[in-house]
């Protein structure tokens, strides 16, 4: 099903902003960089999270 895939792209965007912003904090990058990348994380982990409850709804269907 579709729905599958939007959630492993979902849940693989997460982990590359996530990776994105240790890198930052690692390399001892900005504070602004840091804080729009952890916006992006929290936003993409929200749309991750309805997209798999959407595929959760629609399994049990």
């Amino acid at each position: 099903m579709i729905i599958d895939y939007l959630g492993y792209i979902a849940v693989g965007a997460v982990l590359v902003v996530l990776l994105m912003g240790l890198v930052n904090m690692f390399r001892g990058g900005s504070s602004n960089t840091s804080q729009k990348l952890m916006r992006w994380r929290v936003g993409l982990q929200f749309v991750a999270i309805i997209i798999l409850m959407l595929g959760l709804y629609l399994s049990q269907r």
